[in-house]
């Protein structure tokens, strides 16, 4: 059985072998200055420069690091996804591996989260060292998710924020779906966010790994875990509405069109043949539309019933497991 921790850092990284020396010393002397019991959890997704063997030179030295390596470059949700499954701590603080984060601020969202009660502590980046290129699609990035999740978050995307540990048990995050792991907690009954503000800091070694395309995948990200949070266990209400809707919409069209028609004829006047009716087609694909949004809907009831995502990533190596 696992030793029970107060704080587990889980920290996804991708070729950042110059900052770990810095980053887990810094952790370091935080942890023991407050006396907490900690793990460090650095996710290796995929480098290619020497970060690994300098995680294995580093747990050599401290027991409190724990090192995952992937065969290959998952993402930063694949990384954070599978460091919450190992960690054993209390609260579980999450942060970049870029020094950008201050470890500094890793006692006060502990507090948060065990004396506030709070579920996710998020942290805000009020004053960024970013360039407007990366600020202004973040603003309206932030603005969107606040919109549609009704969640009061300044910054969803912070890579610094803290958790109880059944909140880090109880969601899975695939895709690139950490952007909104906030909003994935809220929909599994996490109710209780808040929000700190942090420092940023300048990069201090590397280059960013992230580029703009984020911003247009963050939005269909977005939509996705809307749709899914919502329908996922009654996929029917959804396909199944549009689809009745189509139909009916389609259905009615074409009965007026044949009334029409037998009216006429009835009273002796010329009228146009329904099929020459431009209407009728429009009618015809609403009803065929919607039998097809229905027998969606039916498909996708059955899967929901019978599968369910599974997130397996090829691990490499590991240390202190």
């Amino acid at each position: 059985m696992q030793n029970r921790v107060d704080i587990s850092v889980v920290i996804p990284l991708l070729n950042e072998a110059e900052s770990l020396p810095e980053l887990t010393q810094w952790i370091n002397r935080v942890m023991v200055s407050h006396g907490f019991l900690y793990e460090v959890i650095l996710i290796d997704d995929g480098s290619t420069d020497n970060s690994w063997k300098v995680i294995q030179e580093l747990s050599a030295q401290d027991p409190n690091l724990k090192g995952i390596r992937f065969n290959r470059n998952y993402g930063k949700s694949a990384a954070l996804n599978t460091g919450f499954r190992e960690t054993t701590g209390r609260v579980v603080i999450t942060m970049d591996a870029d020094l950008q984060d201050s470890p500094d601020e890793i006692p006060e969202l502990y507090k948060m989260i065990v004396e506030d009660g709070y579920d996710l502590v998020s942290g805000w980046k009020k004053k960024r060292f970013d360039p407007l290129s990366k600020t202004l699609p973040t603003k309206l990035f932030n603005a969107a998710t606040r919109k549609i999740s009704k969640i009061k978050l300044h910054d969803f995307n912070c890579g610094l924020k803290a958790y109880d540990e059944r909140v880090v048990k109880s969601i899975e995050v695939y895709g690139e779906m950490h952007r909104y792991i906030p909003v994935i907690a809220k929909w599994n009954g996490f109710g209780k966010i808040g929000e700190k503000i942090v420092q940023h800091r300048e990069r201090k070694y590397g280059y960013t790994k992230f580029g703009l395309e984020r911003f247009v995948y963050g939005f269909l990200d977005l939509m996705s875990i809307t749709f899914v949070s919502k329908f996922r266990k009654r996929p029917m209400h959804f396909f199944g509405s549009l689809g009745s809707l189509s139909f009916l919409i389609g259905f009615l069209i074409t009965t007026w069109l044949v009334i029409e028609k037998v009216y006429y004829s009835y009273k002796n006047q010329v009228a146009r043949d329904v099929t020459d009716q431009p209407l009728f087609f429009l009618a015809l694909v609403a009803v065929v539309v919607g039998v097809q949004l229905f027998l969606a809907g039916f498909l996708a009831e059955m899967v929901s019933l019978s599968g369910r995502r599974k997130n397996e990533y090829l691990i490499r190596d590991n240390i202190g497991f």
